[in-house]
């Protein structure tokens, strides 16, 4: 079996520690570029995107895919959409490994939104100190609502951010526990979190922080993922990856 991974993720390269030295399955992960130095696997690796749907219907033909694994971040919509669409077209098995997304508990203060710009409007009007952990991504957006303080801790410098008017930048890369996340929360006075709701156990601590500082998480929900099998943990991807390199007999 000639397998692609579309990595990015911790799920990701547990998954390609697990195909290591498998003599039955061909795999490569692929990765999208966006972070300057990304946790390579010991899986063979691309790095850079595919060039849209037609990109990556080519790719696929070229190195002759039998199955993708979509294993990107739950909010990497985009790259999922695509490979949705040429999978479809290339008649290539595909299986989205995604974390499921997480369920607010008892003394969680969420304020759940669909997009970055209702997130910038549930801060309000009051001046706050507002800790965002979203990613590197569309963070000027929080341009519009300058009355705030941000503390914006991302692995790289995020794209936009001296767009923010008053702001404290923190580079560090996870994963933190439950006791360094209610440190940063009190050192830095953080009256709100802004955050995506990815789910799995990565960045959870951050969120059970919160709950035990009381303190109002601005969640951002899981875009929709395409209509295709899904993959919640590590064995059941295996499962499915060996279905297809070992089929059954007829």
């Amino acid at each position: 079996m000639r397998l692609l991974i579309l990595g990015g993720t911790s799920e990701a390269s547990v998954l390609a520690a697990r195909l290591v030295g498998r003599e039955t399955i061909a795999a490569v992960v692929s990765l999208a570029g966006r972070t300057r130095n990304p946790a390579l696997s010991a899986l063979p690796t691309r790095i850079g995107g595919f060039g849209g749907v037609d990109g990556l219907r080519a790719y696929l033909r070229r190195e002759r895919i039998d199955a993708v694994v979509d294993a990107t971040h739950p909010f990497a919509a985009q790259i999922s959409r695509h490979a949705a669409e040429a999978c479809a077209a290339e008649s290539v098995a595909l299986l989205s490994f995604t974390r499921p997304p997480w369920e607010p508990v008892s003394g969680d203060r969420w304020i759940e939104v669909a997009d970055i710009e209702a997130a910038v409007a549930a801060l309000g009007a009051a001046p706050q100190r507002v800790l965002l952990t979203q990613g590197r991504m569309q963070i000027d957006a929080f341009a519009r609502a300058p009355q705030h303080h941000y503390i914006v801790r991302a692995i790289e410098p995020p794209e936009g951010l001296d767009a923010l008017p008053r702001h404290r930048l923190i580079l560090a890369r996870g994963p933190f526990d439950r006791f360094e996340e209610e440190a940063l929360l009190r050192n830095e006075r953080v009256e709100t979190l802004v955050s995506k709701n990815s789910g799995g156990a990565a960045t959870y601590a951050k969120i059970e922080a919160a709950r035990r500082l009381a303190i109002p998480v601005v969640m951002l929900t899981q875009p929709a993922p395409p209509d295709v099998a899904r993959a919640h943990s590590v064995d059941a991807a295996m499962e499915w990856i060996e279905a297809g390199a070992h089929p059954a007999c007829p």
